[in-house]
């Protein structure tokens, strides 16, 4: 029997036990855990240590006084709740190197880093990672070779470096990667062919190998790829037959190979082997053989792009199924047949570039062709055997933006109904048979760029309404047969910066003074005409100048001092005219790289300084009193030579003092000069895609933007960006106040950011455009590179301050009021809505300006919306080649998240419907004051378009902004319908296929009638 002391000693020590048990299992179990989440500490820690740039402040969470798995990019996983399992850190401008460390996660499954400027190679250690799944690194400047160890990662699924600076061959032992789904290697300067092993992965559903330098033939192996999806081999060397195999996979949506070598014909039975084909591209290679029928019947496709190939025989004329296509485009081939055969595209409504030019094509125009797509704003057929008339109802084609049918035998008088374009800018009629007078109803094309109508047999004047058209580049009426005087009308339209070319017709009368008024023009050529008078003095305003031609003519009078201004100019021909008086010396001075004075009436001696040393260079056959010159130019001596010969010794003894005397001090004054003139002529550098358009700009140096933003100070920085900053600036009159965009030249893709800038801004002019001032590319007082952009400066800031500023000052999840009325965001939106819909069809080019969001939206004092930064904007066609609606770009995502379309994740697409999507989501956040990314709203929606899809129709009131809800109840009228109908069009805008998409003109106009009811409700309220 135990006694209670035996009993208490017992209970003791039961309790002794247990506490060493518990301590035992603690000890086991603990410092295993402690170990793992430091590790991922460490390795977090590490891998911010590599980075030397975050412009965001992405990295800012990422200190021991928050919880890593708190920190912004990271997510831990919810089995393991303190183990990383994915790092997203998409598009914030970090510039650094990755560190090996990043190898310790061993519980990472996902890592996305795209749209950064990460560089150097990618770590080995990555490889460790046992459970990686997805790797998206595109869009970086990572270097050397991929590592080959990455096959360790068997459970990796999607790999995408492309846009990178990668080397070396693609490592065969990715062909064990059995579980990858994507591959995208496109834009890297890799070597080698595409290896057969790539048909090991079975699993593929997309294969992105473009632009990156692989050559020799598309591997037989690849024909196992039976889900692909998407394949692009785009701008490679790949050479022979593409295998007849790849064309039995009947999943492919996108197939697109263009510029390569590649050669062979297309099977007969293609469109029956791709139905799910949306995009084809072949262009740029050597097929050959003839376009199969059987594409008519691929009712899904889109974009058919077959060319500058060799193909042969008639052209598709049964397009009825294809009521989807976008995008059809032969030309550059051997096509044969009937123009008439594009009747039956008057089935396809989405139709918007048609482009059939340099084939063999014959017939004339069907009148149907006003029956084709009232979107269609690209029409080409130039250069092929089509004759007849234009029919009058090419007036039905809203849409066009370019109209092109030079070089074919065209004849009869250009339709007065072409004035109905109101949408065009660029006209192509030339080297046809055109005759009768230029319609007056040009002048109605008020955003006309370029008119070309040059070799037809067109009579009468110059119609004075083609004075209307302000935005002209460009006007060649070469070689017709018109006459009376050149109107002073047109010679005001200092737009024409281009070409200016009236030569071989019959103009007669003086060559008017307002030819001055073109400071932009490059060339101007009035030749072969009867004009006559002196050759004005107010061409010194032409600075741009570099060809000027007024040969054959019946000018008289002294060669212009005037034309001492024009530094620029290289070819001047002033021939068989009735010129006379000296050669004036200073032409001598400029760089002429042609000049042709002859058979004129010019007198005295000929200098022997610049053009005038080139014999071949330089023509003055034809004027009997010339002498001297050069001996190669075979003129008499000049009279006083001799004399001058006899006086030089006493000449130089008496010059000889005083040169000596004054070349001592002019040494020196030259000295300093030449450095200040370096300075200033750096610092006002402009970019030569905008050379043209110099007279429209303020000059500002670097010292000036400096002393207008007191010193970049941080007090006028009024933004920020991945490429640069941007600060409020006076300028020295204290009456101009600008906004000055100054770049980040070490961040990557910051120089190619102010070249899109720059090419983008060169060529639009709207109301809805942030204006373009100024333009400094030179160096600062160090000696390193500066480039900067000047804008209008816009007192009521961005529309993301607008939209969201009461969130940053309270600071409250919930807190998302913004005082902007419903018709002051109506407004709002349609500015926006015009000025994407200028980019996408009212230039002379289609722009995509590829980052639209609110922080890129600014506003003036009467709330008119403007769209900037160009930054990433893409321009899509030129005067000089075909108009692609789509180009080849990466499939690594450039833009801001939450506003990139969907596609631009894996596609190689981007598109004017890319901007569509940003519209929409950025449509959606007007009204509702819903970021796209605000998470702990939209939670299980995941997205902005599904949270307010989910609420249409009836709990519309329920998500709009809490602004419009209280201007709602005290109005009530039309409120609820108007928002149904604006956020029905950011849904429609915003879904995930660019096919669904609305049309951006659709939009405005839509827009504008919801407005219209709204303000009419509202009257009809108050009344």
């Amino acid at each position: 029997m135990r006694t209670p002391a035996s009993t208490k000693i017992m209970a003791n020590y039961r309790i002794i036990i247990l506490c060493v048990i518990l301590w035992f299992f603690h000890s086991a179990n603990t410092p295993v855990t402690c170990s793992n989440n430091k590790t991922d500490l460490l390795s977090l820690l590490s891998f911010k240590a590599a980075i030397y740039d975050d412009p965001r402040g992405a990295l800012n969470s990422w200190n021991e006084t928050v919880h890593f798995c708190s920190w912004k990019g990271i997510l831990c996983g919810s089995r393991h709740r303190t183990r990383v399992v994915s790092i997203n850190l998409m598009s914030q401008g970090l510039v650094g190197s990755l560190s090996p460390h990043v190898g310790n996660l061993s519980f990472l499954r996902s890592i996305i880093l795209q749209n950064n400027s990460f560089y150097g190679q990618i770590p080995r250690e990555i490889a460790r990672l046992k459970r990686l799944e997805y790797i998206e690194f595109s869009n970086n400047s990572f270097d050397g070779s991929i590592p080959r160890n990455l096959s360790q990662s068997q459970n990796l699924y999607y790999l995408n470096l492309i846009d990178n600076d990668l080397t070396g061959i693609i490592p065969p032992e990715l062909g064990s990667l059995l579980e990858l789904e994507a591959l995208g290697l496109s834009k890297n300067k890799l070597s080698g062919t595409i290896s057969p092993f790539i048909g090991n992965l079975t699993r593929l559903v997309l294969l992105s190998l473009a632009n990156c330098g692989l050559q020799g033939e598309v591997p037989h192996a690849l024909v196992h790829l039976q889900s692909l999806e998407l394949l692009n081999l785009d701008e490679n060397s790949l050479t022979g037959s593409i295998p007849s195999g790849l064309y039995n996979i009947s999943t492919f949506s996108i197939f697109t190979v263009r510029s390569n070598q590649l050669r062979g014909t297309i099977p007969s039975d293609l469109g029956f082997k791709f139905p799910k084909l949306r995009h084809l591209d072949l262009g740029d290679n050597l097929f050959s053989g003839v376009i199969p029928v059987s594409l008519s019947n691929a009712s899904m496709l889109e974009f058919i792009y077959l060319s500058s190939n060799n193909f042969t025989g008639p052209m598709l004329k049964d397009f009825e199924r294809l009521s989807g296509l976008r995008s059809l485009i032969f030309s550059s081939n051997h096509l044969q047949g009937d123009i008439s055969s594009i009747s039956s595209l008057t089935n396809c409504t989405r139709l918007q570039v048609l482009s059939l030019f340099d084939n063999l094509l014959s017939g004339s125009l069907p009148g149907s062709i006003g029956n084709l797509s009232s979107q269609l704003s690209y029409l080409s057929v130039e250069r092929n055997e089509v004759h007849g008339s234009i029919p009058s109802g090419i007036g039905n084609l809203p849409g066009l933006t370019r109209l092109s049918i030079e070089d074919n035998d065209l004849d009869g008088p250009i339709p007065s109904a072409i004035g109905k374009l109101a949408k065009l800018q660029e006209i192509y009629l030339g080297m046809n048979r055109f005759t009768n007078v230029l319609p007056s109803s040009l002048g109605n094309l008020s955003l006309l760029n370029h008119l070309y109508v040059q070799q037809n047999n067109i009579d009468g004047s110059i119609p004075p309404t083609l004075s209307n058209c302000s935005n002209l580049l460009t006007l060649d009426l070469s070689h017709n047969n018109l006459s009376d005087s050149v109107p002073r009308e047109i010679m005001r339209l200092s737009s024409i910066s281009i070409s200016f070319n009236l030569a071989h017709n019959a103009f007669t009368g003086p060559i008017p003074a307002e030819v001055g008024s073109l400071i932009n023009l490059v060339n101007l050529d009035l030749s072969h005409n009867r004009l006559s008078g002196f050759i004005p003095n107010s061409l010194r305003s032409c600075v741009s100048l570099q060809r000027l031609h007024l040969e054959v003519n019946s000018l008289d009078g002294e060669i212009p001092r005037g034309l001492n201004a024009l530094k620029g100019l290289q070819d001047l021909d002033l021939s068989q005219n009735n010129l006379s008086g000296p050669i004036p010396r200073f032409l001598g001075e400029l760089p002429l790289v042609n000049l042709n004075l002859s058979f004129n009436r010019l007198q005295d001696e000929v200098p022997i300084l610049g053009v005038f040393e080139n014999k071949t260079a330089v023509s003055v056959d034809g004027n009997n009193e010339l002498c001297g010159g050069i001996a190669d130019l075979k003129l008499p001596p000049c009279s006083s030579t001799n004399s001058k010969k006899k006086n030089f010794p006493t000449v130089l003894k008496i010059l000889i003092p005083i040169v000596i005397t004054g070349v001592i001090s002019f040494t020196l004054s030259v000295c300093f000069c030449i450095s200040v003139y370096r300075r200033r002529r750096k610092s006002r550098d402009i970019p030569s895609s905008i050379l043209s358009f110099e007279g429209q700009f303020l000059r500002l140096s670097y010292a000036d933007l400096l002393k207008a933003t007191n010193g970049f100070s941080e007090a006028n920085l009024i933004g920020a960006g991945r490429f640069g900053s941007v600060y409020k600036g006076i300028l020295d009159d204290g009456q101009i106040l600008v906004a000055v965009k100054v770049l980040n030249l070490h961040i990557k893709g910051a120089s190619k950011s102010f070249k899109s800038e720059c090419n983008a801004l060169r060529i639009v002019r709207h109301r809805n455009l942030l204006k373009l001032l100024s333009i400094c590319q030179s160096t600062d007082f160090q000696g390193r590179d500066f480039k900067s952009l000047v804008y209008e400066y816009k007192s009521k800031g961005s529309l993301e301050k607008l939209l969201h500023q009461n969130r940053q000052q309270q600071g409250g999840q919930d807190e998302r009021t913004s005082s902007l009325t419903m018709i002051q965001r109506l407004n709002i939106a349609i500015d926006i809505a015009s000025a994407l819909e200028y980019l996408h069809c009212g230039t002379d080019s289609s722009i995509v300006h590829g980052d639209l969001k609110p922080s890129n939206i600014l506003l003036d004092d009467d709330m008119t919306a403007h769209v900037g930064d160009f930054g990433l904007a893409k321009v899509m066609s030129s005067i000089s080649g075909e108009f692609p609606t789509h180009e080849s770009s990466s499939i690594g995502i450039k833009g801001t998240i939450g506003y990139v379309p969907p596609e631009y994740g894996i596609s190689t697409m981007i598109s004017t419907q890319g901007d569509v999507y940003s519209y929409g989501i950025l449509l959606l956040e007007i009204f509702t004051n819903l970021r796209p990314t605000d998470d702990y709203v939209l939670k299980e929606h995941t997205s902005l378009h599904n949270y307010v899809t989910s609420a249409l129709p009836n709990a519309v009131m329920e998500i709009v902004d809490p602004y419009i809800l209280s201007e709602y109840k005290v109005k009530q009228s039309k409120t609820e319908d108007c928002m149904n109908s604006v956020l029905g069009i950011g849904v429609a805008c915003s879904k995930e296929s660019p096919s669904d998409r609305m049309s951006i003109t659709n939009v405005v106009n839509l827009l504008c009638k919801i407005r219209t009811a709204y303000l009419v409700g509202e009257e009809t309220r108050n009344t």
